[in-house]
């Protein structure tokens, strides 16, 4: 893939991941502290936390197209560090309880959900990309038939 290509790509994931931790951390502390009252600083975390999440992502680059297994387990890879860097977040933030198991868990999950999501998100717009790409070909097949 290009480097342009995927820079662009994650600029897209990066939106994507704002509004997904935005979420999670809105059900999040609903569940766990709904009578917290937050600055107007609590509303760039889920901007922080969405720039910090990219930074594993770069493990999927590469200048050649990526075979399933080693696509797979650079998702893998790429999971165990986004699994690492929120997690460092959240036990060096004191406003987060990270004594309470229950918390830590359900921060771990919410992180698999999100990435689950944030992928399917992508493919699907690169399934309906594929899609019209296809269309086109197609068309110009038929043109030069």
């Amino acid at each position: 893939m290009e480097f342009k290509r995927f820079l662009v790509s994650k600029l897209i994931l990066f939106f994507t991941l704002s509004t997904l931790i935005a979420v999670a951390v809105s059900l999040i502390g609903s569940a766990y502290d709904s009578g917290a009252s937050l600055g107007y600083d609590a509303l760039l975390a889920p901007i922080r936390y969405a720039a910090l999440c990219l930074l594993p992502t770069l493990v999927t680059w590469s200048r050649r197209e990526l075979s399933a297994r080693e696509l797979l387990v650079r998702k893998a890879l790429m999971l165990v560090l986004l699994e690492a860097v929120i997690l460092l977040l959240a036990f060096r933030s004191p406003a987060i309880d990270t004594g309470r198991v229950q918390v830590v868990l359900t921060i771990a999950g919410s992180v698999l959900v999100i990435f689950v999501l944030a992928n399917l998100f992508t493919w699907l717009r690169e399934s309906a990309e594929a899609r019209k790409l296809n269309r086109v070909l197609a068309a110009f097949q038929q043109l030069h038939e």
